[in-house]
Order: C-alpha cells, then structure tokens, then sequence
C-alpha cells in the first residue's frame, strides 16, 4: 500500500518509520521542519503545506479539502500521522475512514490533548506510555491499535519522561504500521469484505 507520513517536527518518528522499512512513498509538513530533510535524504517525495495562518482566522476546512486532494492525486492509502500540528477535519477523514493512524504519548483514554505527558505527572500516576490508534475527527478518541506501558520515575520531568516515551514510540509505531498495512492488504483480497475502501 501506497503510504504517507504527515509531519510537523524534528523528524525522529519518522526516522524510525523508515528505518523499520515502512515504504513510505510520500511525505507532507505544515511548516518548515526538519521531517522535509529527513525525507529527502532518504529519497521520498515531500509535499509541502505550509500554514499561513493560526488560530481563529485558519480555514481548517480548506486545508483539510486540499490536503486530501494531494493525498488522493499522489494514490496514497493509508496515512501515518507523526507529530503533525494540524488537527484536520472530515473533509479528510471522510476520504480516508479507518485509514489514518496516529500516535499519542500516554495510554488512551486517559490524559488525551498535547500536554499528556503534564497531565500524567500531574496526576501523579506511577505508569504512563504511549497509544497507536485510528485518528478520527474527534481528537485522540479513535480506537486503540497497540498500547506499551512506560513508567514513571519520582525524579521525572516532563522532558526526560516524554524522552522515554518517544523511545518506546520509534519501535511501537512502526510495528503498527506494518500489522495494519497487511491487514489492509488482506481485506483488498477479500478476507474482510466489509472493510473500508477509499472514498467510501
């Protein structure tokens, strides 16, 4: 399956992805970062979509629509989200149902947002870890794919806590991709007739 990563940052996730020999066939940023370099070094297609605009005055709407008309023109299948920015809408989600994965740094449902890894030591919880999940328009709601455990230390901050995180992430991640790429793979022969294509 035709497979593109969506990304906004540093470009370690999708390091991992590749280096775990994902095929990625495309690459798509919101903003300058350094994933456009991490993909070009390792010869795949980038498209890049910068944002113009934040907050209130953004047109989620118009950038999702064009979004997915780049997704559907380059034939890609099956979306891998890496730390992208860009909280998208139906527009694409309706093109690519149960079709687009996400990971999230904190064991699903609970302390769901951008600031997991705070809220999960400001609870004060002794474990935490990281959530692969199918991305839906309701943020970080989609149903789980794979869960590892990672625990907390008393003399945690967030940063070496979310370090620990990302580290379990770059090898859980991946591992999802492929199981799901070949479940996918085995529906379009017909093992799971009644799941989603694209576009339906």
């Amino acid at each position: 399956m035709k497979i593109a990563v969506l990304a906004s940052g540093s470009g370690t996730i999708l390091e991992s992805i590749v280096a775990s020999d994902v095929q990625v066939s495309l690459v798509v940023v919101d903003r300058p970062c350094r994933a456009e370099e991490v993909a070009k070094s390792a010869g795949i297609k980038v498209i890049s979509m910068y944002r113009s605009e934040w907050g209130a005055s953004f047109d989620r709407r118009n950038y999702s629509e064009g979004l997915a008309k780049s997704l559907l023109d380059e034939g890609i299948e099956l979306i891998a989200m890496a730390g992208f920015g860009t909280i998208v809408t139906e527009e694409l989600h309706r093109h690519y149902k149960a079709r687009i994965l996400n990971t999230h740094p904190s064991l699903l449902p609970s302390f769901t947002g951008w600031h997991a890894v705070e809220a999960a030591l400001d609870f004060g919880v002794m474990v935490t870890g990281c959530t692969v999940h199918l991305a839906t328009v309701e943020v970080d709601a989609g149903p789980i794919l794979a869960q590892r455990a990672v625990e907390v230390y008393e003399d945690d901050s967030a940063a070496t806590l979310h370090e620990r995180i990302k580290e379990v992430e770059r090898s859980l991640y991946p591992e999802t991709i492929k199981l799901y790429n070949d479940f996918l793979d085995r529906g379009s022969i017909g093992q799971y007739r009644n799941y989603p294509k694209i576009n339906e």
